[in-house]
Protein backbone atom coordinates (compact mmCIF):
# COMPACT_ATOMS: atom_id res chain seq x y z
CA UNK A 1 0.00 0.00 0.00
CA UNK A 2 1.43 3.37 -1.03
CA UNK A 3 1.97 6.30 1.33
CA UNK A 4 -0.83 8.24 -0.39
CA UNK A 5 -3.24 5.34 0.15
CA UNK A 6 -2.27 5.09 3.81
CA UNK A 7 -2.69 8.84 4.30
CA UNK A 8 -6.13 8.73 2.69
CA UNK A 9 -7.32 5.79 4.76
CA UNK A 10 -6.03 7.41 7.96
CA UNK A 11 -8.59 10.18 7.39
CA UNK A 12 -11.57 7.82 7.13
CA UNK A 13 -13.68 7.26 10.28
CA UNK A 14 -14.17 3.61 11.25
CA UNK A 15 -16.78 3.96 14.01
CA UNK A 16 -20.56 4.24 13.95
CA UNK A 17 -21.98 7.77 13.78
CA UNK A 18 -24.90 8.13 16.19
CA UNK A 19 -26.34 11.32 17.62
CA UNK A 20 -23.46 13.41 16.32
CA UNK A 21 -20.77 11.23 17.90
CA UNK A 22 -18.43 8.56 16.55
CA UNK A 23 -18.97 5.48 18.73
CA UNK A 24 -17.62 1.93 18.81
CA UNK A 25 -20.99 0.19 19.12
CA UNK A 26 -21.70 -2.95 21.07
CA UNK A 27 -18.58 -4.90 20.32
CA UNK A 28 -19.31 -7.27 17.45
CA UNK A 29 -16.26 -8.40 15.49
CA UNK A 30 -15.10 -5.60 13.18
CA UNK A 31 -15.89 -5.65 9.45
CA UNK A 32 -12.84 -6.02 7.21
CA UNK A 33 -13.20 -3.89 4.06
CA UNK A 34 -11.22 -5.36 1.15
CA UNK A 35 -9.71 -3.92 -2.00
CA UNK A 36 -11.31 -6.16 -4.68
CA UNK A 37 -8.31 -5.66 -6.94
CA UNK A 38 -5.98 -7.34 -4.43
CA UNK A 39 -8.18 -9.10 -1.89
CA UNK A 40 -6.25 -7.29 0.86
CA UNK A 41 -7.86 -5.49 3.79
CA UNK A 42 -8.01 -1.70 3.56
CA UNK A 43 -9.59 -0.91 6.93
CA UNK A 44 -11.71 -2.51 9.63
CA UNK A 45 -14.90 -0.70 10.63
CA UNK A 46 -17.32 -1.00 13.53
CA UNK A 47 -19.97 -3.69 13.29
CA UNK A 48 -23.41 -2.58 14.50
CA UNK A 49 -25.98 -4.88 16.06
CA UNK A 50 -29.70 -4.38 16.58
CA UNK A 51 -29.18 -2.27 19.71
CA UNK A 52 -26.88 0.07 17.79
CA UNK A 53 -29.45 0.35 15.02
CA UNK A 54 -32.17 1.33 17.47
CA UNK A 55 -29.83 3.82 19.14
CA UNK A 56 -29.34 5.43 15.73
CA UNK A 57 -33.10 5.57 15.20
CA UNK A 58 -33.54 7.13 18.66
CA UNK A 59 -31.05 9.83 17.73
CA UNK A 60 -32.86 10.49 14.44
CA UNK A 61 -36.24 10.60 16.17
CA UNK A 62 -35.04 12.99 18.85
CA UNK A 63 -33.63 15.34 16.20
CA UNK A 64 -36.64 15.15 13.87
CA UNK A 65 -38.93 17.84 15.27
CA UNK A 66 -36.16 20.41 15.56
CA UNK A 67 -34.74 19.63 12.11
CA UNK A 68 -38.20 19.90 10.50
CA UNK A 69 -38.47 23.45 11.90
CA UNK A 70 -35.07 24.52 10.57
CA UNK A 71 -35.56 27.09 7.83
CA UNK A 72 -35.38 25.58 4.34
CA UNK A 73 -32.61 28.00 3.43
CA UNK A 74 -30.52 26.82 6.38
CA UNK A 75 -31.02 23.17 5.42
CA UNK A 76 -30.05 24.12 1.88
CA UNK A 77 -26.87 25.83 3.02
CA UNK A 78 -25.67 22.73 4.89
CA UNK A 79 -26.15 20.65 1.74
CA UNK A 80 -24.45 23.31 -0.37
CA UNK A 81 -21.47 23.57 1.99
CA UNK A 82 -21.13 19.78 1.85
CA UNK A 83 -21.22 19.96 -1.95
CA UNK A 84 -18.44 22.54 -1.93
CA UNK A 85 -16.29 20.48 0.45
CA UNK A 86 -16.74 17.29 -1.58
CA UNK A 87 -15.83 19.19 -4.74
CA UNK A 88 -12.69 20.51 -3.06
CA UNK A 89 -11.77 16.97 -2.00
CA UNK A 90 -12.92 15.26 -5.18
CA UNK A 91 -9.64 13.42 -5.76
CA UNK A 92 -9.67 12.07 -2.20
CA UNK A 93 -13.21 10.74 -2.62
CA UNK A 94 -12.42 9.31 -6.06
CA UNK A 95 -9.41 7.40 -4.80
CA UNK A 96 -11.38 6.00 -1.86
CA UNK A 97 -14.20 4.85 -4.16
CA UNK A 98 -11.66 3.18 -6.44
CA UNK A 99 -9.92 1.45 -3.53
CA UNK A 100 -12.99 -0.04 -1.88
CA UNK A 101 -15.11 -0.72 -4.97
CA UNK A 102 -12.53 -1.31 -7.70
CA UNK A 103 -13.70 0.96 -10.51
CA UNK A 104 -11.07 2.83 -12.56
CA UNK A 105 -10.07 6.17 -11.10
CA UNK A 106 -11.45 8.01 -14.12
CA UNK A 107 -14.88 6.49 -13.47
CA UNK A 108 -14.60 7.16 -9.75
CA UNK A 109 -14.02 10.82 -10.54
CA UNK A 110 -17.16 10.71 -12.64
CA UNK A 111 -19.10 9.25 -9.72
CA UNK A 112 -17.89 12.04 -7.44
CA UNK A 113 -19.15 14.65 -9.92
CA UNK A 114 -22.44 12.82 -10.46
CA UNK A 115 -23.07 11.92 -6.82
CA UNK A 116 -22.17 15.38 -5.56
CA UNK A 117 -24.75 16.91 -7.90
CA UNK A 118 -27.53 15.42 -5.76
CA UNK A 119 -26.34 17.56 -2.86
CA UNK A 120 -26.37 20.70 -5.02
CA UNK A 121 -29.68 19.84 -6.72
CA UNK A 122 -31.54 19.16 -3.49
CA UNK A 123 -29.99 22.17 -1.77
CA UNK A 124 -31.81 24.14 -4.46
CA UNK A 125 -35.03 22.14 -4.09
CA UNK A 126 -35.18 22.63 -0.30
CA UNK A 127 -36.43 26.20 -0.73
CA UNK A 128 -38.99 25.27 -3.39
CA UNK A 129 -41.27 22.99 -1.37
CA UNK A 130 -44.67 24.54 -1.94
CA UNK A 131 -48.39 24.19 -1.26
CA UNK A 132 -51.58 25.88 -2.41
CA UNK A 133 -54.49 27.95 -1.15
CA UNK A 134 -57.91 28.29 -2.72
CA UNK A 135 -61.65 28.55 -2.37
CA UNK A 136 -63.65 25.34 -2.02
CA UNK A 137 -65.87 24.55 -5.03
CA UNK A 138 -68.97 25.33 -2.93
CA UNK A 139 -67.57 28.70 -1.88
CA UNK A 140 -68.08 27.90 1.79
CA UNK A 141 -64.49 27.74 2.90
CA UNK A 142 -60.81 27.95 2.10
CA UNK A 143 -58.61 24.96 1.37
CA UNK A 144 -54.93 24.91 2.33
CA UNK A 145 -52.59 22.17 1.13
CA UNK A 146 -49.06 21.96 2.50
CA UNK A 147 -46.14 19.57 2.28
CA UNK A 148 -44.31 18.49 5.42
CA UNK A 149 -41.47 16.03 6.12
CA UNK A 150 -42.63 12.46 6.48
CA UNK A 151 -40.34 11.88 9.46
CA UNK A 152 -37.30 9.74 10.30
CA UNK A 153 -36.09 7.71 7.31
CA UNK A 154 -34.02 4.54 7.03
CA UNK A 155 -31.78 4.33 3.96
CA UNK A 156 -30.08 1.14 2.82
CA UNK A 157 -27.52 1.64 0.06
CA UNK A 158 -25.67 -0.80 -2.24
CA UNK A 159 -21.96 -1.30 -2.79
CA UNK A 160 -21.61 -0.31 -6.44
CA UNK A 161 -21.88 3.51 -6.21
CA UNK A 162 -20.82 4.23 -2.63
CA UNK A 163 -21.02 8.03 -2.93
CA UNK A 164 -23.86 8.53 -5.39
CA UNK A 165 -26.24 6.11 -3.68
CA UNK A 166 -25.71 7.89 -0.36
CA UNK A 167 -26.12 11.44 -1.69
CA UNK A 168 -29.16 10.43 -3.77
CA UNK A 169 -30.95 9.57 -0.51
CA UNK A 170 -29.39 11.96 2.01
CA UNK A 171 -29.87 15.00 -0.26
CA UNK A 172 -33.66 14.87 -0.64
CA UNK A 173 -34.27 13.63 2.91
CA UNK A 174 -32.42 16.53 4.50
CA UNK A 175 -33.85 19.04 2.04
CA UNK A 176 -37.36 17.90 2.93
CA UNK A 177 -36.69 18.17 6.66
CA UNK A 178 -36.30 14.47 7.45
CA UNK A 179 -33.67 12.97 9.71
CA UNK A 180 -32.08 9.70 8.67
CA UNK A 181 -30.36 6.46 9.60
CA UNK A 182 -28.22 5.22 6.72
CA UNK A 183 -26.77 1.74 6.41
CA UNK A 184 -24.11 1.54 3.70
CA UNK A 185 -23.20 -1.80 2.16
CA UNK A 186 -20.85 -4.00 4.16
CA UNK A 187 -18.53 -4.27 1.15
CA UNK A 188 -18.07 -0.51 0.59
CA UNK A 189 -18.86 1.56 3.71
CA UNK A 190 -15.79 3.82 3.71
CA UNK A 191 -17.01 6.47 1.26
CA UNK A 192 -20.24 7.02 3.20
CA UNK A 193 -18.31 7.35 6.45
CA UNK A 194 -16.04 9.97 4.89
CA UNK A 195 -19.06 11.77 3.40
CA UNK A 196 -20.79 12.06 6.77
CA UNK A 197 -17.57 13.28 8.37
CA UNK A 198 -17.54 15.96 5.68
CA UNK A 199 -21.16 16.83 6.46
CA UNK A 200 -20.15 17.27 10.09
CA UNK A 201 -17.63 19.88 8.98
CA UNK A 202 -20.37 21.57 6.94
CA UNK A 203 -22.46 22.12 10.07
CA UNK A 204 -24.74 19.07 10.16
CA UNK A 205 -26.61 19.08 13.51
CA UNK A 206 -26.31 16.07 15.79
CA UNK A 207 -28.77 13.27 15.07
CA UNK A 208 -29.85 14.46 11.63
CA UNK A 209 -27.80 11.78 9.83
CA UNK A 210 -26.71 8.61 11.62
CA UNK A 211 -24.56 5.87 10.08
CA UNK A 212 -24.50 2.21 11.04
CA UNK A 213 -22.18 -0.30 9.37
CA UNK A 214 -23.04 -3.94 9.94
CA UNK A 215 -22.37 -7.49 8.79
CA UNK A 216 -25.78 -8.61 10.08
CA UNK A 217 -27.96 -6.50 7.83
CA UNK A 218 -31.27 -8.32 8.23
CA UNK A 219 -31.00 -8.71 12.00
CA UNK A 220 -29.93 -5.10 12.48
CA UNK A 221 -32.47 -3.61 10.08
CA UNK A 222 -35.58 -5.55 11.15
CA UNK A 223 -36.03 -3.83 14.54
CA UNK A 224 -35.58 -0.41 12.94
CA UNK A 225 -38.25 -1.15 10.33
CA UNK A 226 -40.61 -2.53 12.98
CA UNK A 227 -40.21 0.50 15.25
CA UNK A 228 -43.18 2.91 15.33
CA UNK A 229 -40.84 5.94 15.18
CA UNK A 230 -39.65 5.14 11.66
CA UNK A 231 -41.81 6.66 8.91
CA UNK A 232 -39.90 6.05 5.69
CA UNK A 233 -37.68 3.37 4.16
CA UNK A 234 -35.60 3.77 1.02
CA UNK A 235 -33.57 0.95 -0.49
CA UNK A 236 -31.39 0.39 -3.52
CA UNK A 237 -30.43 -3.20 -4.26
CA UNK A 238 -31.72 -6.52 -5.51
CA UNK A 239 -35.41 -7.20 -6.12
CA UNK A 240 -35.57 -10.24 -3.77
CA UNK A 241 -34.23 -8.16 -0.87
CA UNK A 242 -36.52 -5.28 -1.82
CA UNK A 243 -39.54 -7.59 -1.70
CA UNK A 244 -38.60 -8.72 1.82
CA UNK A 245 -38.19 -5.13 2.95
CA UNK A 246 -41.56 -4.19 1.46
CA UNK A 247 -43.17 -7.06 3.35
CA UNK A 248 -41.70 -5.71 6.57
CA UNK A 249 -42.63 -2.14 5.70
CA UNK A 250 -46.23 -3.18 4.99
CA UNK A 251 -46.67 -4.25 8.60
CA UNK A 252 -46.22 -0.61 9.62
CA UNK A 253 -47.60 1.01 6.45
CA UNK A 254 -44.29 2.80 5.92
CA UNK A 255 -43.75 5.17 3.03
CA UNK A 256 -41.34 3.23 0.82
CA UNK A 257 -39.20 3.86 -2.23
CA UNK A 258 -37.34 0.98 -3.83
CA UNK A 259 -34.78 1.10 -6.64
CA UNK A 260 -34.35 -2.55 -7.48
CA UNK A 261 -32.90 -4.84 -10.14
CA UNK A 262 -32.67 -4.30 -13.87
CA UNK A 263 -32.31 -6.27 -17.08
CA UNK A 264 -31.79 -3.42 -19.53
CA UNK A 265 -32.31 -4.06 -23.25
CA UNK A 266 -30.07 -2.25 -25.74
CA UNK A 267 -31.72 -2.14 -29.17
CA UNK A 268 -29.76 -1.49 -32.35
CA UNK A 269 -31.79 -1.08 -35.55
CA UNK A 270 -30.66 -1.53 -39.12
CA UNK A 271 -30.48 2.26 -39.70
CA UNK A 272 -28.48 3.01 -36.56
CA UNK A 273 -25.21 4.92 -36.61
CA UNK A 274 -23.07 1.95 -35.60
CA UNK A 275 -20.18 4.06 -34.36
CA UNK A 276 -22.53 5.94 -32.07
CA UNK A 277 -24.21 2.68 -31.05
CA UNK A 278 -20.91 1.06 -30.07
CA UNK A 279 -19.89 4.17 -28.13
CA UNK A 280 -23.25 4.10 -26.38
CA UNK A 281 -22.92 0.38 -25.76
CA UNK A 282 -19.58 0.85 -24.02
CA UNK A 283 -21.12 3.48 -21.77
CA UNK A 284 -24.26 1.49 -21.05
CA UNK A 285 -22.44 -1.82 -20.53
CA UNK A 286 -19.09 -0.96 -19.01
CA UNK A 287 -19.93 1.85 -16.62
CA UNK A 288 -18.84 0.55 -13.23
CA UNK A 289 -17.44 -2.61 -14.88
CA UNK A 290 -21.00 -3.59 -15.79
CA UNK A 291 -21.96 -3.62 -12.11
CA UNK A 292 -24.90 -1.23 -12.32
CA UNK A 293 -28.65 -1.68 -12.34
CA UNK A 294 -28.68 0.53 -15.44
CA UNK A 295 -26.10 -1.63 -17.26
CA UNK A 296 -27.15 -2.88 -20.69
CA UNK A 297 -27.83 -6.56 -20.09
CA UNK A 298 -29.29 -7.74 -23.42
CA UNK A 299 -28.06 -6.43 -26.77
CA UNK A 300 -30.95 -6.85 -29.19
CA UNK A 301 -29.48 -6.15 -32.64
CA UNK A 302 -31.02 -6.28 -36.12
CA UNK A 303 -29.76 -9.29 -38.04
CA UNK A 304 -28.43 -7.13 -40.90
CA UNK A 305 -25.94 -5.29 -38.64
CA UNK A 306 -25.46 -7.77 -35.80
CA UNK A 307 -22.16 -9.22 -37.02
CA UNK A 308 -20.58 -5.83 -37.65
CA UNK A 309 -21.86 -4.43 -34.37
CA UNK A 310 -20.56 -7.46 -32.50
CA UNK A 311 -17.11 -7.20 -34.06
CA UNK A 312 -16.87 -3.48 -33.38
CA UNK A 313 -18.01 -3.90 -29.79
CA UNK A 314 -15.61 -6.82 -29.26
CA UNK A 315 -12.73 -4.69 -30.56
CA UNK A 316 -13.53 -1.93 -28.07
CA UNK A 317 -13.96 -4.40 -25.21
CA UNK A 318 -10.69 -6.08 -26.13
CA UNK A 319 -8.84 -2.76 -25.80
CA UNK A 320 -9.75 -2.39 -22.13
CA UNK A 321 -6.88 -2.85 -19.71
CA UNK A 322 -7.57 -4.80 -16.52
CA UNK A 323 -5.93 -3.60 -13.31
CA UNK A 324 -6.28 -1.81 -9.99
CA UNK A 325 -8.61 1.10 -10.38
CA UNK A 326 -6.16 3.60 -8.89
CA UNK A 327 -3.55 2.82 -11.55
CA UNK A 328 -3.61 5.44 -14.31
CA UNK A 329 -3.54 2.96 -17.20
CA UNK A 330 -6.45 0.85 -15.91
CA UNK A 331 -9.68 1.06 -17.90
CA UNK A 332 -11.43 -1.98 -16.40
CA UNK A 333 -11.26 -2.88 -12.73
CA UNK A 334 -12.23 -6.05 -10.86
CA UNK A 335 -15.72 -7.23 -10.03
CA UNK A 336 -16.62 -6.86 -6.37
CA UNK A 337 -15.78 -10.35 -5.03
CA UNK A 338 -15.25 -14.01 -5.88
CA UNK A 339 -18.96 -14.81 -5.60
CA UNK A 340 -19.73 -12.25 -8.31
CA UNK A 341 -16.95 -13.55 -10.56
CA UNK A 342 -18.12 -17.15 -10.20
CA UNK A 343 -21.66 -16.17 -11.13
CA UNK A 344 -20.48 -14.32 -14.24
CA UNK A 345 -18.51 -17.38 -15.35
CA UNK A 346 -21.60 -19.53 -14.82
CA UNK A 347 -23.67 -17.31 -17.10
CA UNK A 348 -21.02 -17.26 -19.84
CA UNK A 349 -20.61 -21.04 -19.70
CA UNK A 350 -24.39 -21.52 -19.84
CA UNK A 351 -24.60 -19.31 -22.94
CA UNK A 352 -21.97 -21.34 -24.76
CA UNK A 353 -23.70 -24.57 -23.76
CA UNK A 354 -26.95 -23.16 -25.16
CA UNK A 355 -25.39 -22.46 -28.57
CA UNK A 356 -23.86 -18.98 -28.38
CA UNK A 357 -20.27 -18.16 -29.31
CA UNK A 358 -17.76 -15.98 -27.47
CA UNK A 359 -16.19 -13.29 -29.68
CA UNK A 360 -13.82 -11.95 -27.05
CA UNK A 361 -13.06 -12.66 -23.39
CA UNK A 362 -15.13 -15.23 -21.57
CA UNK A 363 -12.76 -16.17 -18.74
CA UNK A 364 -11.72 -15.17 -15.26
CA UNK A 365 -8.25 -13.63 -15.00
CA UNK A 366 -5.73 -15.54 -12.88
CA UNK A 367 -3.82 -13.87 -10.04
CA UNK A 368 -4.83 -11.70 -7.11
CA UNK A 369 -8.09 -9.81 -7.14
CA UNK A 370 -11.43 -10.63 -8.75
CA UNK A 371 -10.97 -9.92 -12.44
CA UNK A 372 -13.10 -11.10 -15.35
CA UNK A 373 -12.21 -10.45 -18.98
CA UNK A 374 -14.49 -7.99 -20.86
CA UNK A 375 -16.65 -10.34 -22.91
CA UNK A 376 -18.91 -10.24 -25.98
CA UNK A 377 -21.12 -13.23 -26.81
CA UNK A 378 -22.92 -13.47 -30.17
CA UNK A 379 -25.82 -15.59 -31.43
CA UNK A 380 -27.45 -15.85 -28.03
CA UNK A 381 -30.81 -17.56 -28.41
CA UNK A 382 -34.03 -16.02 -27.09
CA UNK A 383 -34.85 -17.65 -23.77
CA UNK A 384 -31.19 -18.26 -22.89
CA UNK A 385 -30.20 -18.19 -19.23
CA UNK A 386 -28.06 -15.07 -19.54
CA UNK A 387 -31.00 -13.07 -20.94
CA UNK A 388 -33.17 -13.73 -17.91
CA UNK A 389 -30.69 -12.82 -15.16
CA UNK A 390 -28.94 -9.61 -14.20
CA UNK A 391 -25.31 -10.18 -15.21
CA UNK A 392 -23.69 -7.44 -13.09
CA UNK A 393 -20.37 -7.78 -14.85
CA UNK A 394 -18.44 -7.00 -18.07
CA UNK A 395 -20.36 -9.34 -20.38
CA UNK A 396 -22.39 -8.29 -23.44
CA UNK A 397 -24.70 -10.95 -24.94
CA UNK A 398 -26.08 -10.28 -28.45
CA UNK A 399 -29.42 -11.66 -29.62
CA UNK A 400 -30.63 -10.97 -33.18
CA UNK A 401 -34.04 -9.78 -34.42
CA UNK A 402 -35.80 -9.20 -37.75
CA UNK A 403 -38.65 -6.75 -37.08
CA UNK A 404 -39.37 -3.85 -34.77
CA UNK A 405 -42.23 -5.72 -33.13
CA UNK A 406 -39.94 -8.66 -32.45
CA UNK A 407 -37.32 -6.34 -30.93
CA UNK A 408 -39.86 -4.73 -28.62
CA UNK A 409 -41.24 -8.10 -27.58
CA UNK A 410 -37.73 -9.33 -26.73
CA UNK A 411 -36.99 -6.13 -24.83
CA UNK A 412 -40.16 -6.35 -22.75
CA UNK A 413 -39.79 -10.07 -22.06
CA UNK A 414 -38.58 -9.59 -18.49
CA UNK A 415 -40.00 -8.98 -15.04
CA UNK A 416 -37.80 -5.89 -14.79
CA UNK A 417 -38.38 -2.42 -16.21
CA UNK A 418 -35.73 0.03 -15.09
CA UNK A 419 -34.10 1.39 -18.24
CA UNK A 420 -33.87 0.67 -21.95
CA UNK A 421 -31.61 1.95 -24.71
CA UNK A 422 -32.34 2.23 -28.41
CA UNK A 423 -30.34 3.40 -31.43
CA UNK A 424 -32.10 4.41 -34.65
CA UNK A 425 -32.02 7.40 -36.98
CA UNK A 426 -35.79 7.16 -37.54
CA UNK A 427 -37.48 9.77 -35.31
CA UNK A 428 -40.93 8.20 -35.64
CA UNK A 429 -39.52 4.83 -34.64
CA UNK A 430 -37.77 6.46 -31.70
CA UNK A 431 -41.03 7.95 -30.45
CA UNK A 432 -42.79 4.61 -30.90
CA UNK A 433 -40.09 2.95 -28.83
CA UNK A 434 -40.38 5.53 -26.06
CA UNK A 435 -44.04 4.57 -25.73
CA UNK A 436 -43.73 0.81 -26.26
CA UNK A 437 -40.65 -0.07 -24.19
CA UNK A 438 -41.91 -0.97 -20.73
CA UNK A 439 -39.27 0.80 -18.64
CA UNK A 440 -39.17 3.81 -16.35
CA UNK A 441 -36.34 5.39 -18.35
CA UNK A 442 -35.12 5.22 -21.95
CA UNK A 443 -31.87 6.35 -23.50
CA UNK A 444 -32.63 7.23 -27.13
CA UNK A 445 -29.38 7.27 -29.14
CA UNK A 446 -27.40 7.58 -25.91
CA UNK A 447 -25.94 5.08 -23.46
CA UNK A 448 -26.12 7.31 -20.40
CA UNK A 449 -29.36 8.44 -18.76
CA UNK A 450 -28.50 9.24 -15.13
CA UNK A 451 -28.76 12.88 -14.08
CA UNK A 452 -29.48 14.47 -10.69
CA UNK A 453 -32.14 16.68 -12.29
CA UNK A 454 -34.04 13.71 -13.76
CA UNK A 455 -36.39 11.22 -12.06
CA UNK A 456 -34.52 7.93 -11.72
CA UNK A 457 -36.57 4.76 -11.26
CA UNK A 458 -38.35 1.87 -12.90
CA UNK A 459 -41.56 -0.10 -13.28
CA UNK A 460 -42.55 -3.71 -12.66
CA UNK A 461 -40.01 -5.54 -10.46
CA UNK A 462 -37.51 -2.70 -10.82
CA UNK A 463 -39.05 -0.73 -8.00
CA UNK A 464 -41.32 1.95 -6.61
CA UNK A 465 -40.84 5.71 -6.54
CA UNK A 466 -38.25 7.99 -8.08
CA UNK A 467 -34.93 9.48 -7.00
CA UNK A 468 -33.60 12.77 -8.36
CA UNK A 469 -35.46 15.45 -10.25
CA UNK A 470 -38.51 17.28 -8.98
CA UNK A 471 -39.97 13.92 -8.01
CA UNK A 472 -37.10 12.95 -5.70
CA UNK A 473 -37.96 15.23 -2.80
CA UNK A 474 -41.64 14.20 -2.91
CA UNK A 475 -40.61 10.76 -1.65
CA UNK A 476 -39.76 12.40 1.71
CA UNK A 477 -42.85 14.60 2.00
CA UNK A 478 -46.45 13.98 2.96
CA UNK A 479 -49.47 16.12 2.10
CA UNK A 480 -51.39 17.99 4.81
CA UNK A 481 -54.81 19.41 3.90
CA UNK A 482 -56.62 22.05 6.02
CA UNK A 483 -60.17 23.39 5.59
CA UNK A 484 -61.19 26.72 7.15
CA UNK A 485 -64.52 28.55 6.98
CA UNK A 486 -64.99 31.37 4.49
CA UNK A 487 -63.36 34.37 6.20
CA UNK A 488 -65.95 36.74 4.67
CA UNK A 489 -69.00 35.00 6.15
Amino acid sequence: MSLSEKALLANVPTDLFIGGKWVKGNGLEAIAVEDPATGKVLLEVANANAADGLAALTAADEAQAKWARVAPRERAEILRRTFDLVRERAEEFAMLISLEMGKPLSEARGEVTYGNEFLRWFSEEAVRISGRYGTSPEGTGRMLVAQRPVGPAFAITPWNFPLAMATRKIGPALAAGCTMVIKPAELTPLTTLLLVKTMEEAGLPAGVVNVITTSTSAATSAPIIADRRLRKITFTGSTPVGVKLLEQAAQRVLKASMELGGNAPFLVFEDADLEAAVTGAMLAKMRNIGQACTAANRFIVHESVAEEFGQRLAAKMGELKLGRGIEAETTCGPVINEKARTNIQRLVDASVAEGANVITGGESRDGEGYFFEPTVIDNVKPGSTILSEEIFGPVAPIVRFKTEDEAVALANDTEYGLVSYAFSKDLKRGLRLVESLDTGMTGLNTGLVSNAAAPFGGVKASGLGREGGLEGIAEYLETKYVMTPDPFL
